[in-house]
């Protein structure tokens, strides 16, 4: 992650913490937006907006602003980068689940009785939601225990007075999220997912598009997220990274992504996976060129 990325992070973080522009005022799009992202990067703006607050939105729109106009990066493309950062950007933790449960209530019909959803979740993405000031030390604690991982059932409920307000604490913490823990680690995947777009399009344009999708390899929550995440540092740092610095001589890095995702199972060790990604990589032949052809 760059030192301007970071700073860009913090500064967005700090404005929407100390409520410098907490109105319910929508950031501008982008200058220079092609007319075809338009719809996208609008929804993207409100979807982040009702997840955190005016000045996120602007983070994202500050993130957007990189590949207008960038060589290489036509309409489509733009388009998946919008609609694959909004939804990275959204990422379900506890808050966000307590935040679309309560929105259920706004179209119950009258009378009706609520519902409960019931979800696994670790108890490292439920301490990882709170201020790092608060979930480091308990954070070390589990894992000294070797609980850090362990999954418990989680209630959502709009079923009753209790659940509901205890539904309204949790969306509350909504306020702390840019300090937590997951927000930190969220904040540098993106930046670095970014980074190796930007990379692709001057080391390896034609594999600019595989970088763009990985994004859709971190999904949802609990075991699922962690593996994804696993999975997506494993081919970035074993295939991507490694190419784009000129170590690994792969012509076709796109298809190299595709052939790794294809391997990746629901396995802790990725036994498989890594497996593949050392295939891939032997049959680079000794002595190729270091240098990978940017057409």
């Amino acid at each position: 992650m760059t030192d301007r990325g970071i700073l860009s992070s913090l500064r967005y973080l700090f404005a929407d913490f100390i409520g410098e522009d907490d109105d319910d005022t929508a950031p501008f799009l982008p200058e220079g937006l092609p007319e075809p992202v338009t719809a996208v990067a609008s929804d993207a703006i409100h979807l982040l907006i009702d997840y955190q607050g005016p000045s996120y939105a602007r983070l994202y729109v500050h993130r957007l602003r990189r590949f207008i106009g960038k060589q290489g990066v036509d309409d489509a493309m733009l388009t998946e980068i919008a609609r694959l950062m909004a939804v990275r950007m959204s990422y379900e933790d506890p808050i966000r689940i307590a935040q679309l449960k309560l929105a259920e209530l706004d179209g119950r019909p009258a009378g009706s009785t609520g519902s409960v959803d019931v979800r696994k979740l670790r108890l490292d993405e439920l301490i990882g939601a709170l201020p790092a000031v608060v979930a480091e030390y308990v954070l070390d604690a589990l894992e000294w225990m070797g609980w850090a991982h362990k999954s418990v059932p989680i209630r959502f409920s709009t079923a009753s007075r209790f659940g509901i307000r205890r539904l309204k604490i949790e969306a509350g913490l909504r306020r702390w999220r840019l300090l937590s823990v997951r927000y930190a680690k969220e904040r540098v995947w993106v930046e670095r997912w970014l980074h190796m777009i930007d990379r692709s399009l001057t080391k390896q344009p034609q594999a600019a598009s595989a970088m763009i999708h990985t994004a859709t390899m971190i999904v949802g929550y609990g075991e699922v997220y962690r593996q994804g995440m696993a999975d997506w540092n494993a081919i970035i740092d074993g295939l991507a990274k490694p190419t784009f610095d000129g170590v690994l001589a792969l012509p076709d890095l796109a298809g190299a992504v595709a052939e790794a995702r294809a391997a990746a199972m629901p396995d802790p060790r990725q036994m498989v996976l890594k497996r593949k990604i050392a295939e891939i990589r032997a049959r680079v032949p000794a002595g190729s060129p270091t240098v990978v052809p940017s057409s």
